[in-house]
């Protein structure tokens, strides 16, 4: 199954394949590879060496699989967004992201992350959830703005849930 990039109107959600996680998780860029400063970072890192063990896992996710966030004009990676891995028993999906520093505070993540639930909402998800560090109102304000909504909240994170 070929998974197309997703255009925004400032960003493009690149699918990232086997060969190229494996380079985000040695971080060492391939030809062709623009990668902005402090890509990957550590949240890249991990998110990559997950979609690996799924594949190898699971088989090839599908829709459900980790993008690299590039700027539309420049192609330059300035982070990361994508699924856990394939919904859940009850067709939801867990979501992660992350900017490199430079790139935070653009409304890139919320852009991106409005493009994510539309690619969950096509490949047939009944909902996403993510959650964010108490700590973290930043990531809070960009799960509230693509239309996620508070659910609960522990001594550590704050649930965000959307339903489809």
């Amino acid at each position: 199954m070929k998974i197309h990039s997703v255009a925004t109107e400032r960003l493009l959600l690149h699918p990232l394949s086997v060969g190229e996680a494996e380079r985000v998780v040695a971080r060492e860029p391939g030809d062709g590879d623009l990668w902005g400063e402090g890509y990957p970072g550590d949240g890249d890192v991990r998110a990559g060496t997950g979609f690996l063990r799924g594949v190898a896992e699971r088989g090839d996710p599908g829709a459900f699989r980790l993008y690299e966030i590039r700027l539309r004009e420049t192609g330059v990676s300035i982070g990361g967004i994508g699924f856990h891995g394939p919904p859940d028993e009850l067709g939801v999906a867990t979501i992660g992201y992350g900017l490199t520093p430079g790139a935070r505070g653009r409304g890139y993540a919320t852009e991106a992350l409005r493009a994510l639930v539309g690619i969950a909402r096509q490949a047939g998800a009944e909902g996403m959830k993510g959650d964010a560090d108490l700590g973290n109102p930043a990531s809070h304000r960009v799960m509230e703005a693509a239309g996620m909504r508070r659910v609960a909240e522990d001594e550590k994170l704050v649930h965000y849930y959307l339903g489809f």
